[in-house]
């Protein structure tokens, strides 16, 4: 088994920033792809971004510009850095992550509880 624990998320003012993380334990071989979601009130869970353990990106175009994906494969971490924050932005940020947990390459994909982003001035 894999928990995710995520942390960052918080009140912010229009324009400010903030650092996400999700940090992966437990029965973990490797970890392939990495992605942050986003849902907010009353709408569907969207994805925002992701990347591959070679470091390539993929970010949603409604955040393009404004959000970044990282991640620390010796911390088994994934972040997402948010910038220049709307009040469109606010949501429930959750991490998603692939997870190989043996040398047979079986893989399991896990979910973060959420972390509550809130733009608001």
């Amino acid at each position: 088994q894999v928990q995710l624990v995520e942390s960052g998320g918080g009140l912010v003012q229009p324009g400010g920033s903030l650092r996400l993380s999700c940090a992966a334990s437990g029965n973990i071989f490797r970890i392939n792809i990495m992605r942050w979601y986003r849902q907010a009130p009353g709408k569907q869970r969207e994805l925002v971004a992701t990347i591959t353990p070679g470091g390539n990106t993929n970010i949603a175009d409604s955040v393009k510009g404004r959000f970044t994906i990282s991640r620390d494969n010796a911390k088994n971490t994934v972040y997402l850095q948010v910038s220049s924050l709307k009040p469109e932005d606010t949501a429930v940020y959750y991490c998603n992550v692939d997870v190989i947990g043996d040398p047979k390459g079986r893989l399991t994909n896990y979910w973060g509880q959420g972390t509550q982003v809130t733009v608001s001035s």
